[in-house]
């Protein structure tokens, strides 16, 4: 109206009538809309229109410039350079802001879906489970003499694999109920208040602008006071939460949160909703629960950190008013959003964790064992070991095992959260997690204006993936092997394929192939892969023309993501990343963590929900 409106003042009385009245009929066809919505749900009438004050003012700007037919040019310029420019600048940021609201509530949608996407994976995966352990059943039940303490052997750990897998899908049920109370208790209304927050802003930094326009005409025509002064109460009297109320008033709808997940038991398998706390599967779910409470001592100080960065900004977006201190004020927005935001998904994380804490509490009983955990970091080994749990062997260069450093025992990845917590060499471990009043034994370390930099980024809450995946050695197949019975595998000489379970005397060995099959083949057919030498190389150091290598993979981004952290990647829309291969690289990084290598060579970790697989 206003970029009009200076082109229409060199041109006199005339042209200013004509740009009025087309004004008025803009805001005839758009009034209604704009304040009690496209879509009401109670009736209006003109009244509601009349309680509006952005409404009420609008009107006299209209019938202001109704009254003002004769302009200087002078005035055209100083609207051109004053009023118009400042009006897209503030349109153009309101435009960012809001697009940066829609992707945090995409991101929001993305992240609540991974979550009851892990429900849904646990429950599939929990059902294969159960079906192996029916398969193991009836293989026992065939076995001779000779084999059957095996085959009973076999079917105990199938049991316990099984009955682990129960425990992480009751786990991802209580985690996605946790999630959704909060996405519809919590991140809906806090979104929505965002909203109101940007809209206010925009009115009145809208105000602010309108009142230096008829300052200008005020300076140049002492003779259109009366009507300007009109104008200037009309757009002092502009009160965003009463229009945002009127609002509300006319577009009440019901609204009912969807219901809680419960278990599901497998078709092929009966059972109950009950966790399972048998002596194997409790160790699992004690040592759980002490990882929970680790992340949760290193989470708490962080989220505090991030609460007071916001309630700062919060304090200086109230503190700056007027024209002169809009721009500061802005920027103070931007940033208490952008910590909100931040801090949106480290509570996000908390639930996960107390979620998880609670469960599992509320199963063990009190009863959390020794509370004496192990240390045990990655190691290779050069010469078979034996795993302290399952008694199987460890061998290999991929760092397949775990060796404790306090008490020296050595088991598989896949066996560390199965030992029970009691180190002789251990400490024990603080419960300071469970209580509210404890004191976290990292805040002393974090700095009270913590920095981004500083700041611990959401990727390193992220719970790691339920089940371990161990680096399995591989084998080398020598014959063709054709089979006789459903637990076997087909294999072709030449091919290569990954030993699951190694021979134990019966002349088997349990291998997956490429195509994602496993069963049993003779062990004579295969032969496992030796390494090029006995003892770890260090990893090699990058040089300048060295780039990590991915597997072939590709994503393309969706939305643009600023890396919080060193080892997190930035994500540009529309730009590819190369997966990395392994068993703990590309999408088996971590829960909504992948891992991959971008176009400059840059290796790190980014969110899976702002990519999507390139075709």
């Amino acid at each position: 109206m206003h970029k009009e409106r200076a082109a229409l003042e060199r041109e006199y009385a005339t042209k200013l009538q004509a740009l009025a009245r087309k004004a008025a009929d803009k805001k005839s066809k758009k009034d209604a809309a704009l304040v009690v919505g496209a879509e009401p749900t109670k009736a209006w009438g003109d009244d509601a229109l009349q309680r509006s004050t952005l409404h009420n003012a609008y009107a006299q700007l209209i019938s202001s410039m109704m009254d003002t037919a004769q302009a200087h040019i002078s005035l055209a310029d100083s609207l051109n350079a004053q009023v118009i420019e400042a009006l897209k600048v503030t349109e153009k940021r309101q435009e960012e802001a809001k697009k940066k609201q829609e992707q945090h509530f995409a991101k929001l949608l993305s992240e609540r879906d991974r979550v009851y996407g892990d429900r849904n994976k646990s429950k599939q995966k929990y059902d294969d489970e159960c079906a192996e352990v029916e398969s193991y059943r009836q293989k026992q039940g065939r076995a001779d003499d000779r084999h059957a303490e095996r085959a009973a052997k076999q079917f105990e750990s199938q049991q316990v694999d099984m009955q682990n897998n129960k425990n992480v899908y009751l786990i991802s049920i209580a985690t996605s109920n946790k999630i959704k109370d909060r996405f519809y208790d919590e991140d809906l209304p806090s979104l929505e208040d965002q909203f109101q927050t940007l809209q206010a802003q925009l009115l009145e930094r809208f105000v602010v602008i309108m009142v230096q326009a008829q300052l200008l005409q005020k300076g140049h025509l002492d003779t259109l006071r009366t009507h300007i002064e009109g104008v200037e109460g009309r757009l002092a009297a502009v009160n965003p939460q009463a229009d945002q109320e009127l609002f509300i008033e006319h577009n009440i709808r019901p609204f009912t949160k969807p219901g809680d997940w419960v278990f599901e038991p497998c078709a092929v398998h009966y059972d109950t909703g009950d966790m399972v706390v048998e002596p194997a599967p409790k160790v699992y779910l004690q040592n759980r629960l002490t990882k929970c409470r680790s992340k949760l001592d290193e989470l708490r100080p962080v989220i505090n950190t991030k609460r007071k960065e916001m309630e700062s900004f919060s304090r200086m977006m109230a503190n700056n008013v007027g024209i002169d201190k809009a721009a500061n004020r802005e920027e103070a927005t931007d940033s208490y959003l952008e910590a909100h935001h931040q801090l949106t998904f480290y509570l996000s994380s908390e639930y996960m964790l107390l979620a998880e804490m609670d469960v599992i509490s509320e199963a063990l009983s009190g009863d959390e064992g020794e509370q004496k955990p192990h240390t045990f970091k990655s190691t290779s080994f050069s010469i078979p070991t034996q795993c302290a749990y399952c008694k199987s062997s460890i061998w290999g260069l991929s760092k397949q095992g775990k060796t404790c450093k306090a008490c020296g025992i050595s088991v598989h990845a896949k066996c560390e959260l199965k030992v029970p917590a009691d180190c002789p060499g251990s400490r024990g471990v603080a419960r300071s997690a469970s209580s509210a009043g404890s004191t976290m034994s990292r805040s002393s370390t974090i700095s009270k204006s913590s920095s981004q930099s500083a700041t611990p980024s959401p990727s390193s809450f992220a719970p790691r993936d339920s089940v371990i995946h161990e680096a399995l050695p591989s084998a080398q197949v020598f014959y063709d092997f054709t089979p006789t019975s459903p637990f076997e595998l087909a294999v072709t000489a030449g091919s290569n394929v990954q030993v699951l379970e190694e021979d134990d005397g019966s002349g088997w060995v349990k291998v997956a192939d490429e195509f994602g099959g496993k069963g049993l083949v003779p062990a004579s057919y295969v032969q496992v892969v030796e390494a090029a030498s006995s003892a770890p190389r260090p990893p090699p150091v990058p040089s300048a023309t060295t780039r990590p290598r991915g597997g072939g993979q590709f994503v393309r981004g969706v939305y643009a993501y600023q890396a919080q952290g060193p080892d997190e990647l930035n994500v540009q829309e529309g730009a590819l990343i190369e997966l990395t291969g392994g068993p703990r690289g590309g999408m088996n990084y971590a829960d909504g963590w992948w891992e991959g290598v971008d176009s400059t060579g840059s290796k790190g970790i980014f969110p899976s929900n702002y990519v999507e697989l390139a075709q």
